[in-house]
């Protein structure tokens, strides 16, 4: 399929800044091979009831650059999105033509703090509504805004116990909203 990027400056209403993240300690995997089984097998990893991702075209295993995946949404938006970025430790997304979103997220794992006992399992997006009306079911009505954060917060920690170790605590969710007149709102919350 040949769909059209959206990217956050064609959407409306609030730029949103969002990172779920989870710190495991112990783990028996690298962020290498803890994101190449990622990697090969996205859909495993979302909560299909929320999220059901499947390949836009067959072939190998894995991500590679310009795939697309097709996701059912739990309520009335299903969307698209490309890949942009893949390497041994991260891969990123961005929304295509009929996402209710319009924006990037990006999946990294990495040490923290080069302590190679705790491995950050991490999802970041920048991204704003598609349009008014997904806007208002996203902030106003708050129902899309739960959808999100459920399915991001099951992914990390279905990577998490794939990674083989300890999660030291539930997903982190930070958002950083920021309007149109520059004002800024940040909510941290596990």
């Amino acid at each position: 399929m040949d769909h059209s990027e959206q990217p956050a400056a064609t959407g409306s209403g609030p730029w949103l800044e969002r990172r779920y993240f989870i710190d495991v300690a112990r783990p028996r995997h690298t962020p290498t091979q803890l994101m190449a089984e990622v990697q090969a097998d996205v859909p495993r990893f979302a909560p299909e009831l929320l999220a059901d991702f499947k390949k836009s075209e067959g072939g190998p295993a894995g991500l590679r650059v310009g795939q697309e995946f097709q996701i059912s949404i739990l309520g009335p938006w299903n969307g698209c999105v490309r890949v942009t970025e893949v390497g041994d430790t991260l891969f990123e997304f961005i929304t295509l033509e009929g996402h209710p979103e319009a924006g990037r997220i990006h999946f990294e794992a990495h040490y923290v703090d080069e302590r190679p006992d705790v491995l950050r399992f991490e999802i970041r997006s920048r991204a704003r509504s598609r349009d008014g009306l997904v806007a208002f079911a996203y902030d106003t009505i708050g129902v899309g805004k739960r959808v999100q954060e459920a399915t991001w917060v099951e992914f990390c920690r279905r990577v998490a116990a794939a990674s083989g170790g300890q999660a030291l605590g539930d997903v982190t969710v930070e958002t950083l909203t920021q309007t149109e007149s520059g004002s800024h709102d940040h909510e941290r919350h596990n």
